[in-house]
């Protein structure tokens, strides 16, 4: 009997042994699973497996209470590195996470109330990795507003992680080839019936002002910038590399440089008929006239178009660039081998000069020493 016994009492211990292992087993084949399963959960944005829709803080530089003037610190005390830096004014914007990348920044959005346009709609913004690193706390950042082509409404396709953008301008940044820009991706156009020109045409909703006035007002308010047209450029493509254009110089006192790629020369909305005096208001080839004749201030304009995009586009690009180009209006052009009209091909491609020669002639933030 007491063999039975023993036999009967190991019989018991390797069936529990046997479960055990099975358990671990499941256990582990679960946490595998989860593994697999959280990327692909997080891209369809299944909860909780994403953050999307969450509050998003793009720094501890808050304006402080009463601050109207962006110079004094944040709620920890910060000060300013210089005079060149602007802190954030306020009032804070509710920004919240629309897409995540894989260094752990945020691709934020808000729905902005324009105070000077009086247009309603949604901007995206991205900081890079140095806008959160010690050694640039009191430093402000140079900013890039990108502009979408096509309808450009309701949403900016530069906020989407698939183009790689923003992994590009970080990429490039850490390599020195380019300035670790604010990027600022507001919608184009107020619907998808029309294009605005990136223009405040007579009788419809003020683009124009929306883009160079509202847009870099929001990033004043939520970010270290800096004061100066030194820190502020444009990027877009179609019909935002022509937005991008005008606004640089149309406003040449606020802003510094662009990156147009396969851009419009020329307004061309049906929405100026009967207002051809605004519509030459905003055409870059008599802008550039205009700045010529009085003799600055610089702008540095960065073209880039296919070899594979509607020949008119590089035409009137070389054309543009034949007859003004000189003086305070600097030009170059990226001749991209192969390229169509089309964002897939433009973002590799401002690596290859562009984003070089306008980050040359900006300025970027100031370590601490």
């Amino acid at each position: 009997m007491p063999h039975s016994h023993e036999g009967a009492y190991r019989s018991q211990g390797h069936h529990r042994a046997s479960r055990a292992k099975r358990w671990i087993i499941v256990v582990a084949s679960i946490a595998v699973l989860g593994l697999i399963a959280w990327p692909v959960m997080s891209y369809f944005e299944i909860p909780p497996f994403t953050d999307k829709g969450k509050p998003v803080s793009f720094g501890n530089d808050e304006p402080a209470a009463g601050d109207t003037g962006g110079q004094a610190g944040g709620q920890n005390g910060a000060q300013p590195a210089d005079s060149k830096v602007l802190m954030p004014t306020g009032p804070k914007a509710d920004f919240r996470i629309a897409n995540s990348l894989g260094d752990g920044t945020k691709i934020g959005v808000v729905t902005l109330d324009g105070k000077k346009s009086g247009f309603k709609g949604k901007v995206w913004v991205w900081a890079p990795p140095q806008y959160n690193d010690p050694q640039y706390k009191k430093s402000g950042f140079p900013v890039m507003i990108a502009l979408p082509g096509g309808p450009g409404y309701p949403n900016n396709y530069w906020m989407g992680t698939d183009l790689k953008l923003q992994s590009s301008i970080a990429k490039w940044s850490k390599e020195g080839k380019s300035l670790p820009f604010i990027l600022a991706m507001p919608v184009l156009n107020p619907d998808e019936k029309y294009y605005y020109d990136g223009s405040d045409i007579p009788g419809q909703a003020k683009m124009g002002t929306w883009l160079t006035e509202d847009v870099p007002d929001l990033v004043k308010q939520n970010f270290r910038t800096l004061k100066s047209r030194d820190g502020w450029a444009f990027m877009g493509s179609s019909s935002g590399g022509f937005a991008g254009l005008k606004a640089v110089m149309k406003y040449p006192d606020r802003f510094k440089a662009v990156i147009a790629s396969g851009p419009d020369i020329v307004p061309d909305s049906p929405l100026w008929a009967g207002h051809e005096k605004e519509k030459q208001e905003n055409n870059p080839e008599k802008l550039a006239q205009e700045l010529i004749n009085r003799k600055g201030p610089d702008v540095y304009l960065a073209f880039q178009v296919g070899t594979k995009e509607p020949p008119i586009v590089m035409q009137n690009v070389k054309k543009f660039m034949a007859t003004y180009g000189k003086g305070p209006v600097h030009t170059m052009l990226r001749e991209i081998p192969g390229g169509s009209h089309n964002a897939h091909t433009y973002v590799p491609s401002m690596g290859e000069g562009l984003i070089q020669y306008i980050s040359k002639n900006m300025e970027g933030p100031t370590p601490a020493s």
